[in-house]
């Protein structure tokens, strides 16, 4: 299992020029979409990419009771 999962806030290597470090995961397939905590700006990407600009989980998404 990977170690990020859907609503997740992560660390990415690199910066986003907002001057943000922050992304909240909302899509996780083959293709993740992350989107900017600071300006709101969205990004898709391959996992592929993801992983190798992937730094740390900085949040984890809250627990949903089934």
């Amino acid at each position: 299992m990977a170690a990020y999962d859907k609503g997740d806030i992560v660390m990415m290597k690199k910066q986003h020029p907002c001057g943000t470090n922050r992304w909240l995961i909302t899509r996780v397939g083959a293709d993740i979409k992350i989107q900017c905590t600071g300006c709101g700006h969205i990004v898709m990407m391959t996992r592929q990419k993801f992983d190798k600009g992937f730094k740390k989980v900085l949040e984890k998404a809250a627990e949903s009771e089934d």
